[in-house]
C-alpha cells in the first residue's frame, strides 16, 4: 500500500518528514498531497482531527498525526542508514536534540501566527519576545554542543530537525540574522544545505 503524506510546502515539520523519507530512500513510496492549514475548509481535518500537517497514512492504513512519530515510523521501514538510534543513551540524546529543534520550530511558528493572523490591535509583543528568547537559548545550546563535539557526529534525526528549524528562521526571519551569534552552526548549516534532501524540500520563494 502506497503511503500518503498530507503536507504544506512552508511547514518545517513537513519538510523534516520529507527529508527523512529522502534520506531513507522512501520518497518514491509516498504520495505527497498539499493541504491548506489554518482554515476549517481544508481536507486535512478528514485525516488529522487536530487539523495539522504533516499527517501520514502508513503502509498499513493507520494515519499518524505528529511529525516525530512519522519520522520514527519511516525510520523503522529500513534498517539501512538508521536516523534514530534504536536504544541506549544515544537514542535519548538524539531524541532530545530532535525535541529541542522542534521547539525552535514551535516558537518560530508561534511568532509567525501572531504576526500574520492576529489582528493588529490584538498583537502581543511580549509573546513575540518570549518565543524569541526560546529560539535564541536553544540556538546557543546547539552552538555549544556542536563546538564541544556532542552534536552532529552523524546526520540523524536531530540534525535533520535542526536544519529544518534554521531554514525556517531564514525563510520567515532572515532580517534577524541568527548566524551572528552562532558561527559554528553557520558553518555546519552551510554544509548541510548542500544535501540533496535539503535542497529538494525548499519552500517556494515568496510563500
Amino acid at each position: 500500500m502506497t503511503m500518503q503524506l498530507c503536507f504544506s510546502p512552508t511547514s518545517p515539520y513537513a519538510r523534516k518528514v520529507l527529508m527523512v523519507a529522502m534520506e531513507k530512500g522512501l520518497q518514491d513510496e509516498i504520495n505527497i498531497t498539499p493541504m491548506a492549514t489554518f482554515t476549517t475548509e481544508s481536507d486535512i481535518w478528514d485525516k488529522n482531527p487536530l487539523g495539522k500537517v504533516p499527517a501520514l497514512s502508513t503502509q498499513e492504513g493507520t494515519v499518524l498525526c505528529d511529525s516525530p512519530l512519522i519520522c520514527e515510523y519511516l525510520d523503522t521501514l529500513s534498517e539501512a542508514l538508521p536516523l534514530i538510534p534504536r536504544s541506549g543513551e544515544s537514542r535519548w540524546q538524539a531524541s532530545n536534540f530532535h525535541a529541542l529543534a522542534d521547539g525552535i520550530m514551535d516558537a518560530s511558528i508561534q511568532r509567525t501566527v501572531e504576526k500574520r493572523l492576529r489582528p493588529e490591535d490584538k498583537k502581543w509583543e511580549e509573546w513575540h519576545e518570549i518565543q524569541n528568547i526560546k529560539i535564541n537559548k536553544a540556538l546557543q545550546y546547539f552552538e555549544t554542543a556542536l563546538t564541544a563535539g556532542k552534536f552532529a557526529k552523524t546526520f540523524g534525526i536531530g540534525e535533520i530537525a535542526l536544519a529544518c528549524a534554521l531554514a525556517y528562521l531564514d525563510f520567515r526571519y532572515a532580517d534577524e540574522n541568527w548566524r551572528k551569534e552562532c558561527p559554528a552552526l553557520t558553518t555546519w548549516f552551510e554544509e548541510i544545505s548542500k544535501r540533496p534532501s535539503f535542497m529538494k524540500t525548499s519552500p517556494p520563494s515568496g510563500a
